[in-house]
């Protein structure tokens, strides 16, 4: 009599399948790498999404299964960040000797991490899986997919695009999979249990299951991005740039928008140029119909999120000022903390103002929210006095200090700043990650140390104890 498979039991065989096969083809890869080998593995996934005929198709499919965001934006992301990403790696030397120094006799050799495996977002189904794959195969890895439930079709579209380019070059299609639909938790556990690697971007579930599966894992904080506006920014800048990240893909991104803090100073001049720009500050009886509305049940409305705003004032059935010309919507903050959910993440067309006396009490708003939520993951400022943004980096919980800039733009990666460009923002310790920077392809890559003996570096005890013996004495 045959033993009986519990769907759990074939469910993980899947997985495993999949496990065995991309580690037979990442050690083939390894075997026969080199650095064009690397790199040419990269830029055939990349030009998978690259293309514009397929970016236009694979955006257009996202947003159609996911009903998150908008088809414009997420052709100039997918575009915007594949673009960025291959610049940052174009000369990056990720196969071989990578470091060679004779004074401390070290030689470095840069080694795959093996397979990894990526648990991705509904958000961004399209730009994220693009450059975790193409950050594995620039370092030598196979990589495999973990997509949501409703961005999985997008994701398989996606991946046999990347399989034809692998067709022209030689490159085994098992180097990239993604778990197949139906999506469950049983595979998403399996997989991160079984491989070398894991790429965690999304829910913070998603996040602590990874860092619980007793597999290395490189998980990012949740995002709720605060900024600041003094009495010395240009308020119209400011405005504009708040406006246009805000408003990109409908506020899918972690570093839209949530908090704006304001100086009393300028408020006015600001509340004028930010509703020329778009913005409309809802008064009291319509601010709580929105908020009624978009937070429910400890959690958020999913016909708000990520939606356009028009629909985001019909769910809430709300008056707005010349709705029409309206691009995304301002509460203000009752208070900040888990009884006030506006101070949160809203992933919406929502964004919540508090107003402060001075850049002093402004700091200190910023701070409270962010230790509610979003804790490491960054801060804007809009101002002249650039000793402000030093201040908030020294004093504030995050990783991240974003200057007179666009905020979902910049923190991700900007031709005009020297971010490297990723969809996947570590948080520190104050975000729980075990990453503060902006993930990128060297957390793909170990590195072998060869250690050659040098002249003998031994101090004396007198050398490094003698200006601490003359201040305390012995």
């Amino acid at each position: 009599m045959s033993a009986v498979i519990m769907p759990e039991e074939a469910e993980a065989q899947i997985v495993d399948d999949l496990v065995a096969r991309a580690r037979a083809a990442q050690k083939a890869f390894e075997e026969n790498g080199s650095q064009e080998r690397y790199d040419n593995a990269a830029l055939a996934a990349a030009w998978a999404l690259m293309d514009a005929a397929r970016n236009e198709e694979l955006a257009t499919m996202a947003v159609a299964t996911t009903g998150l965001g908008n088809v414009k934006d997420k052709i100039t992301k997918n575009h915007r960040k594949t673009l960025g990403l291959l610049r940052d790696i174009k000369n990056a030397k990720t196969c071989g000797i990578i470091g060679d120094d004779p004074k401390t006799g070290i030689t470095e050799i840069a080694r795959p991490v093996g397979v990894v495996g990526a648990v991705v977002p509904s958000t961004n189904p399209v730009a994220t899986p693009t450059n975790n794959v193409v950050n594995a195969l620039k370092c030598g890895n196979a990589i495999i997919l973990s997509p949501s439930p409703k961005g999985a079709a997008v994701c398989e579209k996606l991946l046999g695009y990347m399989h034809v380019e692998f067709d022209k070059i030689g490159l085994d299609r098992d180097l990239v999979q993604m778990v197949p639909a139906p999506v469950s938790k049983v595979k998403a556990q399996r997989l991160m249990e079984t491989v070398d690697v894991l790429v965690v971007t999304g829910s913070q579930n998603n996040v602590h299951r990874a860092y619980s599966s007793g597999t290395p894992a490189i998980g990012v904080g949740a995002g709720n991005v605060t900024v600041i506006i003094d009495e010395t920014a240009d308020v119209v800048d400011a405005a504009q740039k708040i406006t246009a990240s805000k408003t990109f893909d409908n506020a899918t991104s972690c570093s839209s928008e949530n908090v704006l803090v304001v100086v009393d100073a300028i408020r006015d001049d600001f509340l004028k140029a930010l509703d020329e720009a778009g913005g409309r500050l809802l008064d009291t009886a319509n601010a709580t119909k929105l908020k009624d509305a978009l937070f429910q049940n400890g959690g958020l409305n999913r016909h708000m999120i990520a939606r356009d705003v028009d629909q985001v004032i019909d769910v809430a059935e709300i008056e707005v000022d010349r709705a029409e010309s309206a691009k995304f919507l301002l509460i203000e903050g009752e208070g900040i903390g888990s009884a006030y959910p506006e101070s949160g993440e809203k992933l919406s067309l929502v964004t919540t103002i508090y107003f402060a006396k001075d850049f002093v009490e402004a700091r200190n708003i910023a701070s409270r929210v962010l230790d509610h939520q979003g804790a490491g993951h960054s801060i804007g400022l809009h101002t002249t006095d650039d000793t402000r943004a030093l201040l908030l980096g020294e004093t504030i919980p995050t990783c991240r200090v974003i200057v007179n800039q666009a905020h979902c733009f910049a923190t991700g990666g900007a031709f005009d700043n020297g971010m490297p460009f990723s969809l996947s923002m570590g948080c520190g310790s104050w975000g729980g990650n075990s990453i503060d920077e902006n993930f990128n392809h060297r957390h793909l890559m170990n590195v072998t140390k060869v250690v050659r003996t040098i002249p003998v570096n031994e101090p004396s005890v007198e050398e490094i104890f003698g200006d601490y013996w003359e201040r305390v004495g012995k």
